[in-house]
C-alpha cells in the first residue's frame, strides 16, 4: 500500500504509544522508521506491519541517551523521505529527585529533553526547507499539573509543551505543523519499567493506548496545536491559554510591581 505519505520516523516504537502509532500510520499508508532499544520486538512488529499493511518498514535500533546513537538517528531523520516525526520516547524515574543519583536524573534529562529537542530540531529544519511536514512531540498532563507525582518527569514534559508550542508558531507559516500530545494515565510498560502498577489506579482514569492514539491522530487531522485525548471540556484549555496570554504584556516591565516595594516603616 503506498498513499504517498512519505515515511514516519517513530522513537519509542518497540511497545506501547510508539508501537501503536506504528501500526495506525502503516494503515494509513505511511512507511516508517521504527527506532528503539530493543531491536527483536522492533523486528517482530516491522516484520507484522510489513505483512498486514504492504508498507515499507526499516528498523534502527538505538538508544537515545547515546550521543553516536542519538546522531544516527539524526542523520536518518534528515532525508528526503521523512515526512513525519513521532517523537515518543521518554522514561520515568523510579521515585522522585530525592530517591535517585546524577546518573538517572542524568539518563531522564537525556531521554525526555535532550534527544526529542535535537530531533525536533533536525525535523524542523529539515520540513521547513522542503515546506512540507509534521512533528509529534508527546508530552504529558503533567505538563499541567507539577504538584502531582514527581516534578522532574513533569518537568521534562512541561519542557516539552513549551517546545512543541513555540517551534508550532515559529514553523507555522514555513508549511511544518507541530503538534504537543498530553496523555493522561495510559497502559503502557512506562509504569513497570518506573516500578508503579498502572492497577492500582482507579480505573475510570487509565486509558487504553489504542484509544490515546486514535484520539491523537483526530487532533492531527483537527490541525490542533495541543492535543488532550482525556480532557473532555476544551474550554478549560481555552481559558489556561487565554490566561496566560493575557499576564504576558505585564511579564516584563522596567519597574518593579507595586506589591514588591519596601514602604518605609511609620
Amino acid at each position: 500500500m503506498s498513499k504517498n505519505l512519505g515515511t514516519a520516523l517513530i522513537t519509542g516504537a518497540s511497545t506501547g504509544i510508539g508501537a501503536t502509532y506504528a501500526r495506525a500510520l502503516a494503515a494509513r499508508g505511511y512507511d516508517l522508521v521504527l527506532v528503539a532499544r530493543d531491536e527483536a520486538r522492533l523486528q517482530a512488529l516491522a516484520g507484522e506491519v510489513r505483512e498486514e499493511q504492504g508498507v515499507t518498514v526499516e528498523v534502527l535500533r538505538a538508544d537515545l541517551t547515546a550521543q553516536a546513537d542519538l546522531a544516527a538517528v539524526e542523520q536518518r531523520l534528515g532525508g528526503n523521505d521523512i515526512t513525519l516525526l513521532i517523537n515518543n520516547a521518554g522514561m520515568s524515574l523510579k521515585g522522585g529527585i530525592l530517591d535517585n543519583g546524577p546518573e538517572q536524573l542524568e539518563r531522564i534529562i537525556a531521554l525526555n529533553i535532550t534527544a526529542p529537542t535535537r530531533l525536533a530540531a533536525v525535523a524542523g529544519k529539515a520540513f521547513a526547507a522542503r515546506g512540507k511536514g509534521t512533528i509529534v512531540n508527546i508530552a504529558s498532563v503533567l505538563a499541567l499539573a507539577p504538584e502531582m507525582f514527581d516534578g522532574v518527569y513533569s518537568g521534562t514534559k512541561a519542557y516539552v509543551l513549551n517546545l512543541s508550542q513555540s517551534m508550532a508558531q515559529q514553523l507555522s507559516d514555513k508549511g511544518v505543523h507541530v503538534q504537543a500530545v498530553l496523555p493522561g494515565a495510559t497502559r503502557t510498560e512506562i509504569w513497570e519499567r518506573s516500578g508503579k502498577d498502572v492497577d492500582a489506579f482507579p480505573a475510570e482514569i487509565v486509558m487504553e493506548v489504542g484509544d490515546l492514539v486514535d484520539a491523537a491522530l483526530v487532533g492531527l487531522d483537527r490541525g490542533e496545536t495541543v492535543t488532550i485525548p482525556p480532557l473532555a471540556d476544551e474550554g478549560q484549555w481555552e481559558a489556561l491559554q487565554a490566561a496566560r496570554l493575557a499576564m504576558g504584556p505585564g511579564l516584563s516591565r522596567r519597574e518593579v510591581a507595586p506589591r514588591y516595594r519596601q514602604t518605609a516603616e511609620a
